[in-house]
């Protein structure tokens, strides 16, 4: 019989930022943890997603100095207020029946 590893969780994040370099697959992503479910928001894992995106585009060289520079700043306001903004915009539009949907620009 073969012998067969499991998966480590190295090589688990390895496939997802390979995955996210596609920005189809990174818009549905990020869209993932801007809805609310029966937990809610979450800034925390919210940035964990960010940071993987990044990490995909980084890695992709389609990352600019000017993304850089405004990821910077999104992740300490996240960092500082919690996404209490984030959480705020999304609980509102779920109350009036809208979520967030991420689409790549033209």
């Amino acid at each position: 019989m073969e012998d067969l590893k499991a998966p480590t969780s190295k090589s688990c994040k390895e496939y997802l930022v390979n995955s996210l370099k596609d920005s189809q697959e990174a818009a549905a992503y990020i869209e993932t943890f801007l809805e609310l479910d029966e937990d809610g928001y979450d800034a925390k894992i919210f940035r964990s997603a960010l940071e993987e995106v990044v990490e995909a585009q980084k890695r992709s060289d389609n990352f600019s100095e000017a993304a850089q520079e405004h990821y910077e700043q999104l992740d300490k306001i996240l960092a500082e207020t919690g996404g209490a903004e984030i959480r705020g915009l999304i609980e509102f539009l779920d109350t009036l029946g809208y979520r967030i949907n991420l689409v790549e620009k033209d």
